[in-house]
């Protein structure tokens, strides 16, 4: 069996770091790859055939030769986009190369036998859906909060006036702008007053308000429910002090009641979730208790030990 943990990710990736620096403590042989580096700092061969139904051969980066038997986990973070590798290419020539390449080397690391993926791109992916995880946490048994996925202003006003206050989040974030700068829109109230047609170019995702009192991180490894922490950011938590860059404290919190099925969420090894600690004054309950949570439509994967 393989001894080696590849880890895909960017260079800039300080969590992977720190994982690295726990698995060379522990003396296991790690390799560090990214993906769009593809070229003189990452070369490749690999083989298949009939006499060998999986994939082997050597992938060698500047400071690393890795025979792909030998890998045993594969650590799959954040890697730089191809395209990015490939961007001041023309066009056509930078679609192309950069879909042979994830075809290519990205379709043989994503299927070596035998080894642990945390997570697989394609669990990764489907993971990634906000539609997908309501729909998951609902068959676990998880209270939801209500939640509209329109482009139609009057399916959207008709949601607003059945829910006492509505918040916009998005599906995917912010990209890059033409300058490479990044942005945040942040989950915020909305005025469905100020609902018009142009709703209708794109779809949009508003849920009733949880009046609540923090968050609850909670990070699951395998069957493992990992002590969370709880974001003590007062009554409009990740509302608005995110937004304004307040900081915000954290306290240990460990669960009184467990709901749902962490572990039959599918082909996930680690992940996280977001949970809201309910207002005792508007639902009748302790507000220090679990048992009361909803869950947010936030589920992210990858996350660090």
């Amino acid at each position: 069996m393989g001894s080696t943990v590849l880890v895909v990710t960017a260079l800039e990736d300080v969590t992977a770091d720190r994982v690295i620096s726990a698995l060379n403590r522990r003396d296991v042989h790690v390799a560090r790859i990214d993906p769009a580096d593809i070229g003189h700092d990452l070369a490749f061969g690999f083989g298949i055939g009939q006499d060998r139904p999986m994939w082997g051969g050597l992938l060698r980066t500047g400071s690393r030769e890795v025979e792909l038997g030998e890998v045993a986990a594969v650590y799959y973070r954040r890697p730089t986009p191809y395209a990015a590798r490939f961007a001041s290419m023309p066009a056509q020539q930078r679609d192309f190369c950069g879909a042979e390449a994830r075809h290519g080397l990205g379709g043989v690391l994503n299927h070596l036998d035998g080894a642990l993926y945390v997570n697989h791109p394609a669990a990764v992916t489907a993971a990634d859906f906000k539609p997908a995880q309501l729909k998951r946490f609902a068959e676990l048994g998880l209270a939801i909060p209500p939640t509209l996925v329109t482009n139609d202003v009057e399916a959207a006003r008709k949601f607003a006036a059945d829910h006492e206050q509505v918040v916009y989040k998005t599906f995917r974030g912010l990209p890059r702008d033409e300058d490479g700068h990044t942005g945040a829109i942040w989950a915020q109230r909305v005025d469905p007053a100020e609902f018009d047609d142009s709703l209708a170019v794109t779809a949009h995702l508003f849920q009733a308000e949880i009046p609540k009192t923090g968050d609850v991180r909670v990070t699951v490894v395998g069957r493992t429910c990992v002590r969370p922490a709880d974001r003590c950011s007062g009554r409009r938590a990740g509302l608005a002090l995110r937004r304004l860059g307040q900081a915000v404290p954290y306290a240990d919190h460990s669960p009184s009641a467990r709901r749902g099925r962490p572990a039959s969420l599918p082909r996930i090894i680690r992940f996280g979730l977001r949970l809201l600690r309910l207002r005792a004054d508007r639902y009748g309950r302790d507000p220090g208790a679990l048992g009361g949570n909803r869950v947010q439509s936030e589920w992210s994967v990858g996350l660090a030990p």
